[in-house]
């Protein structure tokens, strides 16, 4: 008997934590569609690359557990915009981060970030996305629809997210900011018993991609 009691005094305690706990940073984002890996096609000939990196750019991200949220990104990354008659349908994106080059709000967390907990930087020292597709016209009025490849921690997945990508003479500009579930890319840590992580984590892209020397 006191054993159930304690059993049904934690699960109130959670519920009641869970209740009056952080609100989810990822409510109100679009949330990115996954499905199974799609086939890349090569970049059109006569495509005009556009280069960025974290020198110009920012991949970031917002995690939550019960009790508060976390921000974070990654420090090192390279990409490619493969731009087509100034036409972002017809266009490309690449992009290939450093894992290991995650930061976050808390050095605690940085560190446990970087274990085989989660992205296990080690074992996978590198994560990548390339488009497979962009669609004119978007959730929630973005001008663009984006899917493609997403591997982390070895796990390749296609994801479509709204995106607002603006053009210019030798420049592009990507904004977009959707929640991807983490438990898709193997990202399955629970969290402590009393203070559970939420599976959404928002992204939140900023990317600046211009004629520079490769």
């Amino acid at each position: 008997m006191t054993s159930m009691r304690t059993a049904l005094g934690l699960t109130l305690g959670l519920s009641l934590l869970a209740a009056v706990g952080c609100e989810d940073p990822a409510k109100n984002k679009p949330k990115a569609e996954v499905a199974a890996p799609m086939t890349a096609a090569a970049p059109a000939a006569g495509a005009e690359t556009l280069r960025f990196s974290a020198a110009d750019s920012k991949l970031q991200f917002v995690g939550a557990k019960v009790t508060g949220q976390h921000e974070g990104s990654f420090g090192t990354f390279t990409g490619t915009v493969s731009l087509v008659g100034g036409d972002a349908t017809k266009s490309q994106v690449t992009v290939e981060i450093d894992a290991a080059s995650i930061t976050s709000d808390n050095p605690k967390l940085t560190g446990h970030l970087k274990n085989a907990d989660f992205f296990d930087v080690e074992k996978f020292p590198k994560a990548r996305f390339e488009s497979t597709g962009i669609k004119a016209g978007g959730e929630k009025g973005a001008t663009h629809t984006v899917t493609g490849n997403l591997e982390i921690r070895g796990q390749k997945k296609s994801i479509t997210f709204p995106a607002n990508i603006k053009l210019e003479s030798g420049k592009a500009s990507v904004d977009a900011e959707f929640s991807i579930n983490r438990k898709d890319f193997g990202l399955n840590y629970p969290g402590k018993v009393d203070d559970l992580i939420r599976d959404d984590v928002v992204i939140k892209l900023s990317i600046r991609a211009a004629q520079r020397p490769s």
